[in-house]
């Protein structure tokens, strides 16, 4: 079939971290869709980090409500490419749109968090999106993201939080619209 041994959604979930093997049991796996979801979900606690990152980002995929926890606490994972996954899934809108985004109670906290310390800028700069989703109705968001824009020591994290603070251009584009 893919030219692995065993195709079980367990096994292709440790093939995510074969390089040779990750790009085709990712698309398996998403291709299986809901019917993949509890071997991804398991992978989440693999040993292996490239397996975790892989089912962070099926998860931006394969997004459900069951998986927001789950996914939330891989923010706080030791490899900086499974948070940088992490807050992507959690910030992206094109495969979930607000059906099952988690609100800010759930997921700000550890993304102002990472957004002021981490030491990976990748990982600041992802959380700044997830940060931003929140500006228009956190003033937490607004206080930490021009925070970040006024002192991050990364040049890129600053210019991406400068685009979701007042004035930027993903918060003009993203202002609710005023009533007619």
């Amino acid at each position: 079939m893919l030219g692995f041994v065993r195709t079980d959604n367990e096994a292709l979930v440790s093939c995510l971290g074969d390089p040779q093997r990750a790009v085709a049991a990712f698309r398996e796996l998403l291709r299986r869709d809901r019917d993949a979801l509890d071997a991804v979900r398991a992978g989440l606690r693999d040993e292996n980090a490239a397996v975790r990152e892989g089912c962070c980002r099926l998860l931006d995929h394969l997004v459900d409500t069951e998986s927001m926890d789950e996914l939330i606490s891989m923010a706080d994972d030791p490899d900086p490419g499974v948070r940088i996954a992490a807050f992507h899934a959690l910030a992206c809108d094109r495969c979930k749109g607000d059906t099952c985004a988690p609100g800010p109670e759930r997921a700000l906290e550890p993304a102002l968090r990472h957004l002021a310390g981490d030491p990976d800028p990748q990982v600041r700069a992802r959380a700044v999106e997830l940060v931003g989703r929140f500006a228009h109705t956190d003033s937490r968001a607004i206080t930490a993201l021009e925070a970040c824009r006024a002192g991050d020591p990364s040049p890129a994290v600053r210019k991406k939080a400068s685009w979701y603070t007042p004035g930027g251009s993903i918060h003009r584009r993203t202002a609710p619209r005023a009533p007619r």
